[in-house]
């Protein structure tokens, strides 16, 4: 009887993502490069198995695209992956080194994030973005209006419009 696979490690890149398949005993079954488009039939093609991803840009992603498909994915912080990576790091050791690392019972894993979840950090980090833009700008105008001797108190600047109002 043949053994099956049951975890698969996996490096998502841009166009080329590695995938590394082990059994149970943690004995290599499948080694694969695949582009981007040829992932998700390639995992679409495997019965049930543990997916290990390294937690960055992208990952939450293709996390619920694989638990689409009846995947059990687990993301995991690059740091404690690291550990399980021999010999110099390349994408291929990346994947053997997270399947492997997957299957440990100590390992700590990252939630997966939903996509509302997604959408309000993406929100959140936009809002802070603009919050700082605007507070430099204030204070490069405050530094500009001190050149010519002008003080403007701390604070926002507010522009109000007399027109149309009786003193």
């Amino acid at each position: 009887m043949k053994p099956e696979m049951n975890v698969l490690g996996t490096d998502i890149a841009k166009h080329v993502f590695h995938a590394m398949g082990m059994d149970d005993r943690g004995n290599a079954m499948s080694r694969k490069r695949l582009s981007r488009h040829d992932l998700m039939p390639f995992l679409a093609t495997l019965p049930p198995v543990r997916i290990g991803i390294e937690a960055c840009g992208g990952a939450h992603y293709w996390a619920r695209r694989f638990r689409a498909h009846g995947h059990e994915v687990k993301l995991m912080a690059p740091q404690f992956v690291r550990p399980y990576v021999k010999s110099n790091k390349n994408d291929t050791r990346d994947a053997e080194g997270m399947s492997e690392a997957v299957t440990r019972p100590t390992m700590r894993f990252v939630p997966t994030k939903e996509l509302d979840q997604q959408d309000i950090q993406a929100l959140h980090r936009v809002r802070e973005r603009l919050i700082g833009a605007r507070t430099a700008l204030v204070h490069e105008v405050h530094g500009l209006l001190h050149e010519y001797g002008i003080v403007v108190p701390k604070g926002g600047i507010e522009v109000s419009s007399s027109r149309g109002q009786e003193a």
